[in-house]
């Protein structure tokens, strides 16, 4: 295992003209961890992410990812990224499993890995179907499958699985659990809903006007020295969206 951590985020600042987008953020996430990366609408959130995958570049400060900075090492850290946006585009006369085969010829994957990633997506019965004839919930399994086609060390997902049903958020999830077990991948996941922070990952980050409000995993967050799991469904999901209010003032999705 690495001695440093998978990603590494160092006082970073960004701004847009006036807007402090990010400011003075210090981060690390471990191989393995799974993070929530919680704020409402305009917390900053996306401009972090952004820094983290190499879009944007900060004002100041650093980030490593896997020790490494993004000047001078782009090909060799994006084969190491796995990303799943909200909202995804494909090519809608395409199957899913020619949708597949497309982006695994990106890292001279072999159709071996293909079907591995229609296994873990739950998509067989669905590998010879047009991508424009898949439900919301199977369009995301595709688009989680994609971003881990090339195995990567580190999974950033946005919002997931905002407008699922509650059937198809599951099915995501079971995925991303399925993952977790493994324990190579690191995953930041933003997402406004709380139960799924609760359910998926180890440590949980709240930020708002760029800033780190309070960081830890949900029991020291909550004050409660116990095991998440022990804590009733109906309890812990509340709690957690009082804390988010306590801190900013706001609802998750104001």
């Amino acid at each position: 295992m690495d001695s440093h951590p998978v990603i590494e985020i160092k006082e970073v600042y960004k701004s847009f003209k006036t807007v402090k987008a990010v400011s003075g953020i210090s981060l690390s996430i471990e191989q393995g961890q799974f993070v929530a990366l919680l704020g409402p609408n305009g917390a900053g959130k996306t401009t972090l992410v952004e820094m983290i995958e190499g879009i944007q570049k900060p004002d100041k400060g650093d980030i490593l990812l896997l020790g490494k900075t993004w000047k001078d090492n782009e090909p060799e850290l994006r084969k190491e990224i796995g990303l799943s946006l909200q909202e995804t585009r494909f090519i809608d006369k395409l199957t899913v499993r020619e949708t597949l085969v497309l982006f695994a010829s990106f890292f001279n994957l072999d159709k071996k890995r293909v079907e591995e990633i229609i296994y873990i997506a739950g998509l067989e019965e669905k590998s010879k179907s047009y991508v424009v004839n898949l439900s919301g919930g199977q369009r995301q399994r595709l688009a989680l499958g994609i971003a881990l086609l090339n195995n990567p060390r580190i999974l950033i997902l946005d919002e997931p699985t905002t407008g699922l049903d509650p059937n198809a958020r599951r099915e995501i999830w079971h995925i991303l659990l399925a993952l977790k077990k493994q324990e190579r991948t690191s995953m930041i996941l933003t997402t406004h809903y709380m139960e799924e922070a609760e359910q998926l990952c180890d440590y949980i980050i709240v930020i708002d006007n760029g800033k780190v409000l309070k960081e830890g995993t949900l029991p020291e967050l909550l004050g409660k020295q116990v095991n998440p799991l022990e804590i009733p469904e109906q309890y812990r999901r509340k709690t957690l969206d009082d804390l988010f209010i306590e801190l900013t003032g706001r609802h998750l999705d104001d």
